[in-house]
């Protein structure tokens, strides 16, 4: 398993209490730590998953999984994941219905 990497300049944070249901991390970019780091990484995308630590604090990780090039796409090193996964549940706060259809959305 490789080691842990961090986006340095990219700092998460939890939504505010006060923030919509839709609304999942706050993202804050110091910019020239973030062009920096960037400068230093090799090709064109850079993928990362947003993770909550065990202390509840909100942090984005490099993502740096490449498929197996000895095995076939159908095999590789990461395991698949199921299709009858259990759903995610919802945030135990609630918050105000939208009158919008998501297809409404411009992105």
């Amino acid at each position: 398993m490789s080691d842990k990497k961090f986006i340095d300049g990219l700092i998460v944070k939890a939504p505010n209490d006060n923030a919509p249901e839709y609304v999942k991390a706050k993202l804050s970019i110091k910019r020239q730590e973030l062009i920096d780091w960037l400068g230093q990484q090799q090709g064109d995308w850079i993928n990362a998953d947003i993770k909550v630590s065990q202390g509840g604090k909100y942090y984005a990780q490099v993502d740096d999984w490449k498929p197996d090039s000895q095995r076939g796409q159908q095999q590789s090193s990461r395991p698949a994941r199921q299709q009858s996964a259990p759903q995610r549940q919802a945030p135990q706060q609630s918050a105000p219905m939208d009158d919008f259809d998501d297809s409404m959305i411009p992105f």
